[in-house]
């Protein structure tokens, strides 16, 4: 029988890729610690890093804001 494959939220990629940033500890001691593929862990930091840049771009919080104005009323709509 094939093993499920797991999926991972932001906020733990996040954790992972922050861990692996800061280099307290090699990428195979975060794998064997949170149980991921070292592969994986660096992947998500090279995301991270590439992504870093655009939390300082000028208009993200009105972009984000609009964003999450979508989201909820498409939520509201789908649940009513």
């Amino acid at each position: 029988m094939p093993r499920k494959r797991r999926l991972f939220d932001g906020a733990f990629k996040a954790k992972v890729a922050l861990d692996a940033v800061r280099g307290l500890k090699t990428v195979s001691e975060l794998a064997a610690f949170y149980k991921v593929h070292p592969t994986q862990i660096t992947l998500w930091k090279k995301q991270l890093l590439e992504g870093a840049e655009t939390v300082f771009e000028p208009g993200r919080r009105r972009r984000l804001r609009r964003m999450n104005r979508v989201r909820r009323s498409c939520t509201s709509k789908s649940a009513g």
